[in-house]
């Protein structure tokens, strides 16, 4: 049995200490080469992996295409990892760009698990490809030597901006991520990370609460509040000049006082869980409060309420409840009408113009204007 796969390659000299490899491979061997990186969560809690669950319907259209004889393969596989692989420069005159080298590159064959390679794009490729025709066709495949775990997870972040990954799958990424990203992914990722911390704190109104990409929906039925619609709320708070966060962020450097943060997210929501016990902990099909737009017009109010409490101040707990107590009459999360808006209490949904709609009545109802 062949212990190695050798295929002709081209060596690429970009990162300092990171082979670049470029090259064409049997559809069917991919798989024999390389493993897919399934996202989960560790039994300590970490964050294992960083590839999405397989779309079947994504792989079916693929294969669908694949099984056409016409059909060709232009996007490369993006392999990480390939340390193991060997390579060996072709002797004779060189040709053109002196920092890319022709060769022979030997690959490894593993088991599952102990493979060579990680994929870490294309796995919905790979899987149509495996399923199709396309197994004898020539797959062309770009691969990094790295082991360095942080680096995959940035590749895959990268290459997949501008494709529909699932926010819930770049958000639960972000926080095991620590190279520069771009603005547009850097902005979620310290409020992913305090979504972390909120769902595993014991303190937290929030533990256990939060549903992240890793969550096991067939099993896990209290998991019920979207971590997209939470992140949003403390991105706000943390970057706006009147967020009741904004005073925990280092502006020069974009490091946060993670404690004191959770601290006042910690007190604000245990008074909200507190004085609408009813709607707590429902899912958002039964409460408006656990839907994204009640966490996202409380999250509102939130930067009105705590710019005006410190967490270490005394009967602060109290004293964000007294202050609260003004809505709660005027709230209808699980039934009745909203009142002041003429609506059902289902009849305002998680978009732009209810969210503003139902943050402003609650804003103008706390500052005293609406009575």
């Amino acid at each position: 049995m062949k212990k190695s796969i050798k295929v002709r390659a081209l060596l690429a000299k970009q990162a300092p200490d990171i082979p670049l490899y470029s090259f064409y491979i049997k559809g069917s061997d991919i798989l024999r080469i390389a493993d897919v990186s399934r996202i989960k969560r560790g039994e300590a809690g970490e964050l294992l992996g960083y590839q999405r669950k397989e779309v079947r319907s994504h792989v079916d259209e693929i294969a669908n295409y694949l099984n056409n004889d016409a059909s060709i393969l232009t996007h490369a596989i993006i392999f990480g990892a390939f340390n193991r692989s060997h390579f060996q420069a072709e002797s004779g005159p060189k040709v053109g760009n002196q920092d890319v080298i022709s060769g022979v590159l030997e690959i490894p064959i593993g088991e599952e698990g102990k493979k060579c390679a990680w994929i870490v794009d294309g796995q919905q490729r790979t899987l149509a490809i495996t399923k199709s025709k396309a197994c004898d066709k020539n797959v062309p495949v770009t691969a990094f030597a790295s082991d360095d775990f942080e680096n995959h997870r940035t590749q895959f972040l990268l290459v997949n901006k501008t494709k529909p990954l699932p926010n819930s799958l770049i958000n639960e990424l972000l926080p095991e991520v620590n190279t520069d990203l771009p603005p547009s992914l850097a902005k979620n990722k310290i409020p992913s990370a305090l979504c972390n911390i909120l769902n595993r704190d014991p303190e937290s109104p929030f533990k256990g609460l939060i549903r992240r990409e890793t969550t096991d929906r067939s099993k896990n039925k209290v998991a019920v509040i979207t971590d997209t619609s939470l992140i949003e709320v403390i991105r706000k708070s943390l970057n706006g000049v009147h967020g009741c966060l904004y005073q925990y962020k280092n502006v020069a450097t974009g490091e946060i006082d993670d404690e004191s943060s959770r601290q006042v997210i910690n007190l604000y929501w245990s008074a909200v869980r507190d004085l609408f016990p009813q709607a707590w902990g429902l899912t958002p099909q039964k409460s408006r409060l656990m839907n994204g737009l009640g966490i996202k017009s409380m999250g509102t109010l939130m930067d009105r309420v705590m710019v005006q409490i410190l967490p270490h101040e005394e009967n602060a707990g109290q004293r964000i409840k007294e202050s609260l107590q003004p809505i709660v009459p005027h709230c209808a999360w699980t039934g009745g009408r909203w009142g002041k808006l003429n609506k059902p209490w289902n009849g305002l949904q998680n978009n732009p113009k209810d969210v503003n709609e139902l943050s402003n009545m609650l804003v103008r109802i706390y500052t005293g204007v609406e009575q």
